[in-house]
């Protein structure tokens, strides 16, 4: 038994030189995403700075200008710092703070899941329900509808619409836009924030080996 521990041990200490590769990982999937949605934002930038600002139908935040600014410079100048490993643990820093703003003021009244659960047996709200946390009934109530939306959609579909051309890159689905995915978005940045951009395959490894021994 001693020995099996001892190499497990030394298995599992050789693999922290390959360390460097789900940094990696982390950052060339995070940075597209970032980067496309810091182009769009650029792209239409006064109807961004319009949105952040408009109490009415936007989110009625201060000084929209400058914030609109903060977020498109994070996620497009960021998502490249990302693909290079430079400046990694500011630039994960800069986009935690985007990613809890736009969890906290765009997402948040949707609840937890970016894409609505349509089986209640096979949504995380279960597990949730077991331990009797407070929302979860509601949300596998939620489920349920989502359900019921959905097939009252597909066969609106296949009696009136082409059903199989419409459905032939994917399955519909009922948007939540809940905070799932910049919550998600957010825990990755963290590892990188702490960890940083791992050795070897990025600029802030050459520019300062030490912080990575």
């Amino acid at each position: 038994m001693n020995t099996l521990a001892h190499r497990w041990n030394r298995a599992t200490t050789a693999l922290q030189k390959l360390d460097f590769i789900p940094l990696l990982a982390l950052r060339l999937y995070l940075a597209p995403i970032m980067i496309i949605s810091g182009w769009n934002k650029y792209q239409s930038f006064d109807n961004i700075v319009a949105w952040f600002g408009n109490p009415d139908w936007g989110l009625g935040l201060p000084f929209p200008t400058l914030l609109a600014f903060l977020a498109t410079a994070a996620e497009l100048v960021g998502g490249w710092l990302l693909v290079f490993g430079l400046f990694t643990r500011l630039t994960s820093f800069a986009l935690m703070i985007t990613m809890a703003i736009a969890a906290a003021t765009v997402h948040w009244q949707h609840g937890w899941f970016a894409i609505a659960p349509s089986d209640p047996a096979t949504s995380p709200a279960t597990v949730l329900n077991w331990l009797n946390i407070p929302g979860s009934q509601a949300s596998l109530e939620n489920s349920a509808a989502v359900a019921q939306k959905l097939d009252m959609a597909r066969s609106i579909l296949q009696q009136h619409g082409n059903y199989n051309w419409l459905t032939e890159a994917g399955n519909y689905v009922i948007l939540n836009n809940g905070i799932e995915f910049a919550a998600t978005y957010f825990i990755m940045l963290l590892v990188l924030f702490i960890y940083g951009a791992g050795r070897y395959l990025s600029v802030d490894y050459w520019l300062n080996r030490s912080l990575y021994k």
